[in-house]
């Protein structure tokens, strides 16, 4: 899989962009001077408008100037910093509205790729456990459901393959998202006792790494590979899938 730098632009109409954020990006961001992915599309949305509105008539300039405005962006989920994927934004309130009410259906499907130390036990199954985010530490862990604060996170996975070498097994594994919490599937991936493959935040503790994991840059295994939803205004079925993921 190539590895990408920038956004793509994969589907864009009037009501919706479907992009790949790449790893290293954030979504949205609020620290000052922090290049984000809203950020981004919203400056294409401006150059666009700025493209449409020139050769406008003299009776149509106040139009133009309106246009100048913010352009309407809504998030309608998003994808952790280190994590490459699919995401759709919405264009308009009314697509904005509809998206979010799929996103709590069976109509809005997010399916990953990712590469775990280690081979999961049974090699398909679901997962279902309570997580609970720590705000100031930026992590999440796995606790009794009695937890205040404590929310239901569930995933479907499946073994594609497994690699056994010199080093520990690792395996190549689809999971499907029923919910979106903070950090889920490297929490629960973990917690099930395969980490994702360079996670320095949920895999193996530091005293069991080697020398060599510690000093490790290597990027995070997980992509956000296909997406699935209706379109909000036309109700047809939209899917978009990246190939080869660490195929």
């Amino acid at each position: 899989m190539t590895r990408i730098t920038a956004p793509q632009i994969m589907y864009e109409d009037a009501d919706i962009i479907v992009c790949r954020k790449p790893a290293g990006l954030p979504t949205q961001t609020s620290r000052v001077g922090c290049r984000d992915l809203v950020s981004i599309l919203k400056n294409h949305l401006a150059e666009e408008n700025r493209k449409q509105a020139k050769g406008i008539s003299e009776k149509g300039k106040r139009t133009a100037q309106q246009r100048q405005a913010e352009p309407y962006l809504a998030v309608i989920h998003r994808l952790d910093q280190p994590v490459d994927g699919l995401l759709v934004f919405a264009k308009t309130a009314a697509a904005a509205k509809d998206l979010n009410r799929q996103l709590t259906g069976s109509d809005f499907g997010k399916y990953y790729r990712a590469v775990v130390n280690g081979v999961p036990d049974p090699p398909e199954g679901t997962l279902e456990d309570y997580l609970i985010k720590d705000g100031r530490a930026n992590t999440s862990r796995v606790c009794p459901g009695t937890t205040p604060g404590a929310k239901p996170a569930r995933l479907h996975y499946r073994v594609i393959k497994t690699v056994t070498g010199d080093d520990s097994p690792a395996s190549l594994v689809e999971i499907h998202l029923d919910t979106g919490r903070h950090h889920q599937i490297r929490v629960q991936m973990a917690h099930l006792g395969c980490p994702l493959a360079g996670d320095r935040k949920y895999g193996h503790p530091p005293a069991e790494k080697t020398a060599a994991e510690q000093k490790s840059s290597a990027p995070l295994k997980l992509c956000a590979f296909r997406l699935e939803f209706r379109h909000p205004r036309t109700g047809r079925k939209m899917q978009f899938e990246l190939p080869d993921v660490f195929l």
